[in-house]
């Protein structure tokens, strides 16, 4: 069967060699976890601006301003990066240790038709 990519981390599958992404939805949901995790300036061969570095903002002491200016970053990116969805809620929830957070990213893509949801912990 065809895919649109590798799935990241990278496992071992007796199929493909490697597990694949069959999916425009994962293929999707992959993509936007990578732009959310990448340093702007880690990407090879990008001129610099891509990714949001959701792990630079952990240790800031002030979460609440912190928060808009992660969404507004968020926002950003997307519109730049991956204008196929459109961003209907991000949720962020501080953990106890204060230096990890609970982030929710629900999203729409028009052109399948379909919603999904992206959580995770950093």
């Amino acid at each position: 069967m065809s895919s649109f990519g590798v799935k990241l981390p990278l496992t071992r599958d007796s199929e493909d060699g490697f597990t694949s992404l069959k999916t425009v939805r994962h293929t999707i949901k992959q993509n936007l976890k990578m732009l959310l995790l990448t340093n702007p300036g880690e990407k090879v061969m990008d001129d610099g601006n891509y990714g949001v570095g959701l792990a630079t903002f952990l240790f800031s002491s002030k979460f609440d301003y912190t928060k808009a200016e992660i969404e507004q970053k968020i926002q950003d990116q997307v519109r730049i990066y991956l204008p196929v969805i459109n961003i209907r809620n991000i949720d962020f929830t501080p953990l106890q240790d204060q230096n990890s957070i609970s982030l929710s990213i629900t999203y729409d893509i028009p052109d399948i038709g379909t919603s999904d949801l992206l959580k995770f912990i950093l």
